[in-house]
């Protein structure tokens, strides 16, 4: 609807109303980008042609569960619904992008991509058709790895470094927009660093390399062919693209897809604390403000309490409460640590193991 914010999940999970639109139903620009005829722009050919056979088109089919509609309570229906629901729910079809990070036929691609499940098919670029295992799913980071058993090695690309990254150098998309496959858009980087609320992990890549529909879980490539991040959502205020998408950074990637290559999963440090900015008379001040304290929590263990403000975390600086959240995710569970406090206008220090984070926003 004109004037309304739009959120989607890619795949085969139901549409829900937010802010932003993941990318599966975005819908086509409303207006051709202009032609690009200035002397000395890049010429994308050679790029495209090394790293397409890398791109990936994934197709999956998962179960979508439904809660039962007001209408048919009490009706002869109720139960027909009910056991159908209790059968798996309805079949639903959805399509995303990935790209190939090992020969040996390691993917990565974005969690909303994949969903719940039941049959993952990847399509490589020379139009091959495997069937893929989900190795693991990082819901923080909306980062899934998927695995494959190709006939042969396969062409791979690697990550780059997206702190290199600066405001303004092109960049290039690719995936698989509206099922074509292999297709590729460029644009540069617009801004860095953006948090659009997805999570305590934001820290997205902003393009204006045209992302479409099918699009989630497929590389953002810089010059050298390099992924530096991976498209996953794009703002939209009418549900229309606007220009305007974001792209997990391959930095924050990284350690994700390296320990989901590793174990399946990602285990995060984890204090068990709600945390906001501090402020003190309306003005925004350093630190992190402990607004709650989960019973049991290692916070409670080491005594914090609410009201105290955090400002640094073994010595360094904490500015934000989100730069604690990630900094205490980071950590490995088990470990030691020093914060340091205010608490009652006085700083003092406390000693606090580190626990294992469970699959919440909690800090």
């Amino acid at each position: 609807m004109p004037g309304v914010n739009t959120v989607s999940t890619l795949g085969a999970s139901p549409v829900l109303s937010r802010r932003l639109a993941l990318l599966l139903p975005a819908a086509l620009a409303a207006c051709s980008r202009p032609a690009r005829a200035q002397r000395g722009l890049p010429d994308f050919a050679d790029l495209a042609e090394r790293v397409l056979p890398a791109v990936v088109s994934i197709q999956v089919t998962s179960r979508e569960q439904s809660t039962l509609p007001p209408e048919l309570r009490g009706t002869p229906y109720e139960r027909q619904f009910r056991e159908q629901q209790r059968r798996g729910g309805q079949l639903v079809q959805g399509a995303g992008s990935g790209f190939i990070i090992e020969p040996s036929g390691v993917i990565v691609t974005n969690g909303h991509v994949v969903g719940n499940a039941t049959r993952v098919t990847i399509t490589t670029h020379d139009g091959m058709d495997y069937a893929a295992r989900v190795v693991g799913v990082d819901e923080l980071t909306d980062l899934a790895l998927l695995r494959i058993t190709p006939r042969a090695p396969l062409a791979a690309v690697s990550l780059g470094t997206s702190a290199n990254m600066r405001v303004g150098q092109w960049v290039m998309a690719a995936g698989n927009p509206f099922g074509l496959g292999g297709s590729v858009t460029s644009g540069i980087i617009s801004a860095r660093g953006r948090d659009i609320g997805a999570g305590p992990f934001d820290d997205f890549i902003q393009t204006d390399a045209p992302i479409n529909p099918g699009n989630s879980g497929g590389p953002l490539f810089n010059m050298q062919g390099e992924v530096i991040g991976i498209n996953t959502a794009i703002y939209s205020p009418s549900g229309a693209s606007a220009g305007i998408g974001f792209a997990v950074p391959s930095d924050l990637a990284r350690p994700v897809i390296e320990a989901l290559i590793r174990g399946g999963r990602v285990e995060r440090g984890w204090l068990g604390v709600s945390v906001g900015d501090a402020e003190e008379q309306g003005r925004r001040q350093r630190g992190a403000l402990v607004m709650g304290v989960e019973r049991g929590s290692p916070a409670a263990r080491a005594g914090l309490r609410q009201g105290d403000v955090v400002i640094a975390l073994n010595g360094e600086r904490v500015e934000t409460s989100r730069a604690l959240v990630r900094s205490i995710a980071g950590l490995p569970p088990g470990e030691t640590v020093r914060l340091t406090l205010i608490r009652g206008g006085r700083s003092q220090e406390i000693a606090v193991q580190i626990g294992r984070r469970p699959n919440d926003n909690q800090g």
